[in-house]
């Protein structure tokens, strides 16, 4: 059997076959778009969030000698702030045994302000100003945050175990090059002339202190890696 079909039905076929290729194609694009867009979402989603635990991450290690936390100490810290102005440091550190009956651990929290910085040239730049507030504990039950009952009232005013610290000191800073960065982008030298809230209550009630009775000079290193 032959189907003849005139000029009219060949077009009016025609006519359909590609509206029905135009409506494929758009369900398709469709499908593809909504896929891109679910994939969009979920990077998005994932950036946010390795980029809120980032911050996390170490930006510098540190090193102390001296300054009321232990003959030396040793941490990691955060840098932070639209000029990096801003640092926070978790060190430990130890109490050399001396006249007690062992070696004590120590923990210091710290807060760093760096206000400014001068270029020196040839990478070395120097940050006249550094301050800030430490927060130090000696590890051992000889140390006590209340004081004990076997001494009489008001013997103690201090807490033994926490010590409230601020400071003030410079830094000589070098970067290093890209070219020669293996593990540091840049390194710090610094010292430190601290005090306690203890040795300024002091000091303050008996002015025949000298500084050196209640000023504790420290130094230090600081490596950043980010």
């Amino acid at each position: 059997m032959i189907v003849r079909l005139s000029a009219f039905d060949i077009k009016r076929w025609f006519t359909v076959i590609l509206i029905m290729i135009s409506a494929s194609s758009l369900v398709f694009a469709s499908e593809i778009y909504d896929s891109t867009a679910t994939v969009s979402r979920y990077d998005n989603r994932v950036h946010h969030y390795r980029q809120a635990w980032g911050v996390l991450i170490p930006t510098h290690i540190k090193l102390q000698y001296a300054g009321g936390m232990g003959l030396l100490s040793a941490g990691i810290g955060w840098d932070y702030g639209r000029h990096g102005q801003w640092e926070t440091d978790l060190l430990f550190g130890f109490i050399a045994k001396h006249s007690s009956r062992r070696a004590k651990m120590t923990m210091t929290l710290k807060q760093n302000f760096i206000p400014w910085s001068i270029s020196l040239g040839r990478g070395f730049s120097l940050e006249p100003l550094t301050t800030g507030i430490y927060f130090n504990t000696v590890f051992g039950g000889e140390f006590w945050n209340r004081q004990p009952e076997r001494y009489p009232s008001g013997y103690y005013t201090f807490s033994t175990r926490i010590r409230t610290h601020v400071f003030i000191g410079q830094r000589l800073r070098f970067d290093i090059p890209d070219s020669r960065r293996h593990f540091f982008k840049s390194i710090a030298l610094f010292y430190e002339l601290s005090s306690s809230d203890f040795y300024i209550i002091t000091a303050v009630r008996n002015h025949s202190l000298h500084p050196a009775d209640y000023l504790r000079l420290s130094f230090g290193l600081k490596c950043d890696i980010f």
